[in-house]
């Protein structure tokens, strides 16, 4: 059948329920009296160009009052676009200076950055936003999660595709029974993030910290090529494919399926084994996840790279192919299949599905999923992607790269964050920062 239509995003007074509509993992902080005198929030940047640049744009709404990044070129454009009224090189020196003049700090550094910036940020008592994956290492994901909560500040992670009208409607036909119980789910991403390779004998550009750049990231020289956006195919700064778009494709599979923590993952990939320094030319994970309420135990598989599951080459839908042939979501039911992605959804098969009438809308559309963010600061709510929830899900993805790294099935005990059957596995889950660095 055809996509079902897209609807315009419902009223804010609406969306104000939203929350806890999702079913999230919320934890409603106390609204705490803003810092500025004019009623808007006083945040930070740390990171202000690409995604980081375009958080800032989603919540200069407010004052974006301090920007920071480790290149001085990228700085000055951040500084002219936002016109903020203070910067740094260094987050640490910011947070320390500027802690009673901010409300709330945005993220959006390469990913080796996240953990650090955002756990010192919230124990300073800041409230949260950071871009996806929300951390680099699995641990790391914990120990935000964990900090969020016991602070009680609002939190949410820049994964924005989940505030779309489409995913919240795959949502429900879900947890309807439209396809009945789903015991399989296949997730797939087109983006290559690969070949890697550290050069030597270059200088880093004029104004750019390359020590502050690398970060908790063990030391080495400048490596041309790395900055600033090809550090995603670095194991050392990245996560490769599944880290960078798992957060997305997965995020909806854990959403309608109640998913938190699998017992066991797979996974295989090119190069095996893997290569220290690059990730993979593709990656192919399978999460095991135990039954959740009424909802049976579930497998989910993910392809990167160009891979797709064979269940979708069987697809005869034309227009449904082409439009999930980069990326999507089949979700294999006992009575029938549900294909997905950013901005469609088609049931099969057809034939069964003929005049079938979606169930009645029962998640609010968000407000926008910065300014989700922005109202739960100001009024002491929650958000859809808060750090619990996101942070469970970034453990998941995470450890799909764990499980290939590893080159072995990772049985994984959830409650004490460890790998119970693959020692090899461990290193994995966390590395060591670097002297200077903490979490």
């Amino acid at each position: 059948m055809s996509p079902l239509s897209r609807r315009r995003f419902l009223s804010t007074s609406a969306a104000a329920t939203s929350a806890l509509a999702l079913g999230a993992y919320v934890n409603v902080s106390p609204a705490k009296e803003s810092k500025s005198p004019n009623g808007k929030l006083n945040i930070a940047g740390i990171g202000v160009t690409g995604r980081g640049g375009e958080d800032i744009a989603g919540v200069a709404s407010e004052n974006v009052v301090v920007l920071c990044d480790v290149d001085e070129n990228l700085l000055e454009k951040g500084m002219a676009r936002f016109k903020a009224e203070r910067k740094y090189k260094d987050f640490r020196v910011m947070l320390e200076k500027e802690e009673k003049n901010l409300d709330a700090v945005v993220v959006g550094t390469p990913d080796h950055t996240h953990a650090p910036a955002a756990a010192m940020a919230l124990r300073l008592g800041k409230h949260v936003y950071c871009e996806k994956p929300l951390t680099h290492t699995v641990k790391e994901a914990r120990v935000l999660a964990t900090l969020a909560k016991e602070k009680k500040l609002v939190t949410q992670m820049g994964n924005q595709i989940h505030a779309g009208d489409n995913y919240r409607r795959v949502v429900e036909l879900v947890q309807s029974g439209a396809i009945g119980k789903v015991t399989e789910v296949h997730v797939w991403a087109g983006a290559q993030y690969h070949s890697a390779k550290f050069t030597t004998g270059t200088t880093a550009p004029k104004g750019l910290d390359w020590d502050l750049w690398l970060g908790p990231a063990p030391e080495r020289p400048y490596s041309e090529g790395v900055h600033p956006f090809n550090w995603r195919k670095f194991w050392d700064y990245g996560t490769g494919t599944l880290g960078d778009f798992g957060c997305h494709y997965m995020d909806l599979a854990h959403w309608a399926l109640n998913l938190r923590a699998p017992t066991a993952v797979e996974a295989s990939g090119d190069p095996t084994p893997f290569d220290p320094v690059s990730a993979p030319k593709y990656c192919i994970a399978h999460y095991e996840y135990p039954a959740r309420g009424e909802m049976p135990a579930c497998k989910l598989h993910w392809y990167d790279s160009g891979k797709q599951p064979p269940l979708w080459a069987s697809i005869e839908n034309a227009d449904a192919k082409n439009a999930t042939a980069g990326g999507g979501q089949l979700f294999v039911g006992e009575m029938g299949t549900l294909l997905s992605n950013y901005g469609g959804r088609w049931l099969f098969p057809e034939s069964k599905f003929a005049g079938f009438k979606a169930p009645k809308e029962s998640i609010p559309a968000s407000i926008g999923h910065h300014q989700e963010w922005i109202n739960a600061v100001k009024t002491g709510g929650t958000t859809t992607c808060n750090f619990d929830y996101a942070g469970a899900l970034t453990e998941a993805v995470l450890l799909g790269t764990v499980a290939y790294r590893s080159g072995k099935r990772v049985e994984w005990d959830a409650a004490n964050l460890k790998v119970t059957n693959n020692p090899d596995a461990e290193q994995f889950v966390h590395t060591e920062y670097r002297k200077g660095w903490t979490l």
